[in-house]
């Protein structure tokens, strides 16, 4: 079966990782990249030269590292809104990770704008991150929370989304790739919908940022929230793009260094946008790896990789669906991204997945943060596998095989 028209082959070798030995023998197969992907070289050689030749801190020191360090992290913000079609670099706030980019919106703009009473729109698909912050603001605030279905098929259900915009919601949260079900979210009807109805949008989009091309000005989206150690980036930073006339609405998120214009011993006036939203000493070695993994992904082409991805799931379905006692959960593989959760006959995830690793086949087990989804389908836990450039069908072969393996065991 053809995979795609790129070689993923010579993509390999820009990760050294996967060539390691897990155990004797047995080189690793990594289907965990919804959980955090691997790194190529160039993006560890970015952060390792920044350590080794300029490490300095940014935007107040005036010698030559600093000055360095200042427009690498700057340059890093460019690529970042470059790679999403910001319209402008200042949209783009560095966050530690999703998970902050959402809270940063519910302790700013949803504490400033919503009252008791007032609607929140979510979704059953969504990973705790987009839940929590808003649970705990209806704690606090008396906000409401109401929830668009999940279809038995693993969709949403937009007739019921239409039902319940007519409550003249606030804000609509959602995700635009589900992390368990692999499902990809209408998410420019959804966004679309949700202005008609003059509500405020917010995209998940921790899954779709490194899977799919997103264009947020195409989405016409309020607020984006992505993590880059799920697109080759490192861990401990992430983006929030917000449009400007709501970033410069919101106060601040953090008060400390950075985040000031003036400060006097009992007031402040905060910094211009986006540094408004950046307390403290930032991630700047993180942010430099992060602008050459944009790079990276912008050389192989997100058109690309979301068609390599959609070539292995699909193999990767069709195998599953060979083997007796597999439950898939989720939509067709037209309509999802590079994700299969599926049980096994009686036997618990973990042991799946424990018994996969004994064969160097990595894949995930558990609720995937996303307890709510899976109550939903009447399920504890899965087994998750999930795909990205690098990988091949032999590996998706691998996993088979050790599926099969586990059914023996377990006969």
């Amino acid at each position: 079966m053809a995979v795609s028209a790129f070689d993923v082959q010579r993509i390999r070798t820009d990760f050294p990782i996967l060539n390691r030995e897990v155990r004797p023998g047995i080189l690793l197969a990594y289907l965990d990249s919804t959980a955090t992907a691997q790194k190529p070289a160039v993006v560890v050689e970015a952060m390792d030269a920044f350590y080794q030749k300029y490490n300095a801190n940014i935007h107040r020191g005036i010698h030559t590292l600093a000055e360095e360090a200042t427009t690498a992290y700057e340059d890093a913000r460019q690529k970042v809104a470059a790679f999403i079609n910001a319209a402008n670099a200042a949209e783009v706030i560095f966050t530690r990770n999703t998970t902050e980019s959402i809270n940063l919106v519910a302790y700013t703009w949803a504490r400033q704008n919503l009252n008791s009473g007032d609607l929140v729109l979510l979704t059953e698909m969504e990973h705790h991150s987009n839940l929590i912050p808003w649970q705990i603001l209806a704690a606090e605030r008396d906000v409401r929370l109401e929830f668009v279905p999940v279809t038995e098929d693993g969709l949403l259900d937009l007739g019921v989304y239409r039902q319940l915009l007519g409550l003249s919601p606030k804000l609509v949260s959602f995700t635009q790739m589900s992390n368990v079900l692999g499902t990809v979210t209408p998410a420019v009807e959804i966004i679309r919908l949700a202005h008609d109805a003059g509500a405020v949008t917010l995209v998940d989009g921790a899954q779709s940022v490194p899977h799919l091309p997103v264009d947020v000005q195409a989405l016409d989206v309020d607020f984006l929230a992505f993590s880059a150690h799920k697109m080759c980036g490192p861990t401990g930073i992430g983006a929030l793009y917000g449009k400007r006339r709501l970033l410069e609405s919101m106060p601040p998120f953090m008060g400390g260094g950075d985040m000031i214009k003036t400060v006097h011993l009992r007031s402040f006036v905060p910094n211009a946008i986006p540094h408004k939203f950046e307390a403290g000493t930032p991630a700047i070695a993180q942010a430099v790896g992060f602008g050459a993994a944009v790079d990276y992904l912008a050389r192989i082409g997100m058109q690309t990789i979301k068609e390599h991805e959609h070539a292995i799931t699909t193999y990767a379905l069709e195998r599953l669906e060979e083997i007796p006692g597999v439950r898939v959960i989720g939509p067709s593989c037209d309509l999802k991204g590079g994700v299969a959760a599926f049980t096994l006959d009686e036997i618990h995830p973990h042991d799946v997945a424990q018994i996969l690793d004994t064969y160097g086949v990595a894949v995930r087990a558990g609720h995937h943060c996303a307890q709510p989804l899976h109550e939903k389908f009447g399920i504890t836990a899965t087994s998750r596998a999930s795909f990205y450039l690098y990988n091949t069908t032999e590996e998706v072969d691998r996993m088979i095989d050790a599926v099969y393996k586990v059914k023996e065991m377990f006969a």
